[in-house]
């Protein structure tokens, strides 16, 4: 069975009242850079509440269909056969060949549900469901109609051509990619900030990243797995701007200046303000953060207070409320996960304390940052002054 057309079925777009334009006109640019790279020419239009992706000549059904999946925005991809309208006798003769071939196994249950755009159309919709319910009965005699609960929706599109689809293969649903701004993403080479980037994007926020690399105490190896998750959530988000900071000089000073079980809480309000520094400088409207509560000693209710409070940016958790097993699920989804698992340590993991304080009072804490006042200043600026920008394609 050779397929048209894709018709891209969306959710919450189809509420947005007199602004559902501005997100339709955003989802079908995101379509268009899915498909950028198939194989194949591809129109991508809206028209009637409609969005269409047209195939014109040969291209890949399943290259095609799995970077539609990707496109935050769409829940329902419809494979459509485009029919010319030769006349109804012919458009029977046409869906029987449909049904014959798509459904090898005639054991199954029907309906037909029509739509008449083309109002000069000589039958009207339920004219239509009728006598195609009727041609394919008088075909295939154990096949069965069932109005409520079918197995088959053969649905049928009475336009300039006539189109006629009855699978839906699911999309990610969300909102398309830029419709509610922009946000910088704290990432590290762990399962949790891929899934966390992956979640806000599905909300339709455009993504920027920092990560923070500690060399030599973490190789390039691991610089270059993050590159590799940024690209895995770019396929879903779109270009990813990804600042690489080095931060090896700060953890050491930090390390020397304040006490062990501090560290960690520390270098993460630091990690705070570069991350916000970057996300002021590029338009960013918050921060995102893979963090869940009480997963780790860093993310405590106070920890988390602690963190927060250096930044006047909002920070965004998208996984605040999941257990581990549930952001592993995700990963594994989205392609992450085996990436995330690499064997490749982040700079967290290289300095953290034996015994990390769970529950920091936030006054001790301002009182061991006063240890770090006569170099941190300098070495934030030649951190933020010496970052490597790496822009990510999906």
């Amino acid at each position: 069975m050779t397929f048209h057309t894709f018709l891209i079925k969306y959710g919450e777009i189809g509420i947005k009242g007199k602004n559902r334009y501005m997100f339709e006109d955003a989802l079908v640019r995101q379509i268009r850079y899915a498909l950028r790279e198939a194989d194949g020419s591809f129109k991508v239009y809206k028209t009637r509440g409609r969005i269409y992706v047209d195939c014109d000549g040969p291209y890949d059904y399943d290259e095609v269909t799995e970077a539609l999946q990707r496109v935050f925005g769409i829940v329902g991809i419809c494979p459509v056969v485009r029919l010319e309208d030769q006349g109804f006798e012919q458009l029977k003769k046409d869906v029987v060949a449909y049904m014959d071939e798509l459904y090898p196994d005639k054991d199954i249950t029907f309906k037909v549900e029509a739509r008449r755009s083309r109002k000069n159309y000589p039958k009207n919709s339920m004219e239509i469901n009728c006598d195609i319910g009727e041609a394919i009965l008088d075909a295939f005699p154990e096949i069965r109609v069932d109005v409520h609960h079918p197995d088959v929706m053969l649905n049928i599109e009475v336009r300039e051509d006539i189109y006629v689809y009855s699978r839906i293969i699911p999309g990610p649903g969300g909102m398309p990619v830029g419709t509610n701004g922009k946000a910088m993403l704290l990432l590290s080479g762990g399962i949790d900030s891929p899934v966390a980037g992956y979640m806000i994007a599905k909300r339709g926020v455009a993504l920027e990243a920092t990560y923070f690399h500690a060399p030599p105490y973490t190789s390039e190896r691991a610089k270059e797995k993050v590159v590799d998750l940024a690209r895995i959530i770019a396929a879903y988000a779109g270009p990813i701007r990804l600042h690489v900071v080095n931060f090896t000089d700060i953890q050491l000073y930090i390390y020397d200046q304040c006490p062990h079980d501090e560290l960690t809480i520390i270098m993460r309000r630091y990690m705070m303000k570069i991350a916000e520094h970057f996300a002021r400088e590029d338009g960013c409207l918050g921060l995102i953060t893979g963090e869940s509560i009480g997963q780790v000693a860093s993310q405590t209710m106070q920890s988390l207070a602690a963190t927060n409070e250096v930044c006047t940016l909002p920070v965004y958790r998208p996984l605040i409320g999941f257990d581990k097993k549930e952001i592993v699920e995700v990963s594994e989804r989205i392609g992450s996960y085996e990436t995330s698992i690499q064997p490749f340590e982040d700079c967290c993991t290289i300095f953290v304390a034996k015994h990390p304080v769970t529950k920091p009072n936030i006054n001790i804490i301002h009182r061991s940052e006063e240890n770090l006042a006569e170099k941190i200043d300098e070495l934030v600026q030649t951190a933020i002054d010496t970052v490597e920008i790496i822009d990510v394609q999906g």
